[in-house]
């Protein structure tokens, strides 16, 4: 019987700490991906819907989100799709019931596939996929990590969010154990200002602690981000020759590097 068909590549993107740049992650990549000629699909799956906000919709009211898949089974994902005002970059929006998940149906046999089911379904819509994850274990982040290929953490490099870190990567050994799946992960500093002795510090000790698992660069501090927030684009798209749009040409550079798929690779 032949396996379903996937997007070229998933990545989630994932941190048990806020304010570390995970939907600017999620947003510039896609950005980045589109820009270069792919399709990419960011999925919100966070509760608070930061990334579906970025793009102009609301949380609260949009007609058609993520928890539909979840409720109903039956839902075509294809049916829930949003432009972004972006060509080439599709979102599958987040809604505020996703909170409620874990307490309706977090027990519901097939409850932790139902998003690599929805992404089978939407093989021949996308390339590439990023999905920006909730802060915290449940039914949502497994299905996060049953859907990727690889799990990206963003860190702010400051101390404090090294124990987020520390957090994100025990969430993700439990849930290896008890589901018996192997996820790999790279470590994303972000936020960094070379100017500063606490960033620098905490840079040293990402790399010293992960080495491998570290990204060898760093996204810098820019305000550029929060400016092209509030004109919903990605700055990846809005201004491409800014620091930090160029700092996230290369990591999308680095994560082409693990990439196998020549259909996929040619976007890079």
């Amino acid at each position: 019987m032949e396996a379903p068909r996937r997007p070229g590549r998933v990545w989630s993107v994932a941190n048990q700490k806020g304010g570390v740049g995970k939907t600017t992650t999620a947003v510039s990549l896609g950005g980045l991906v589109a820009l270069q000629g792919g399709r990419a699909l960011l999925v919100d799956l966070d509760p608070h819907g930061s990334l579906t906000s970025y793009f102009g919709h609301d949380p609260e009211t949009v007609a058609g989100s993520v928890y539909d898949l979840f409720r109903d089974p039956g839902t075509d994902p294809r049916m829930l799709l949003r432009d972004t005002g972006v060509d080439g970059l599709q979102l599958l929006p987040a809604g505020t019931a996703q909170a409620t998940l874990d307490r309706q149906l977090g027990g519901r046999e097939g409850m932790g596939l139902v998003i690599r089911r929805a992404l089978e379904a939407l093989a021949d819509d996308c390339d590439v996929v990023f999905l920006d994850c909730p802060p915290m274990l449940g039914v949502l982040m497994v299905n996060a990590l049953a859907a990727c290929d690889e799990l990206l953490i963003p860190v702010q490099t400051e101390f404090l969010a090294l124990k987020g870190l520390e957090r994100m990567l025990h969430t993700l050994a439990m849930v290896q154990r008890s589901r018996g799946m192997a996820v790999p992960y790279r470590v994303i500093p972000t936020m960094y200002d070379q100017r500063t002795r606490a960033c620098r510090e905490a840079l040293a000790e990402i790399r010293r602690s992960h080495g491998a698992q570290a990204w060898a660069d760093a996204i810098p501090e820019d305000t550029q981000f929060r400016d092209a927030s509030r004109s919903g684009r990605p700055l990846t798209v809005l201004r491409p020759w800014e620091r930090g749009s160029q700092a996230y040409r290369r990591l999308l550079e680095s994560l082409w590097a693990g990439q196998v798929d020549p259909k996929v690779a040619r976007h890079g």
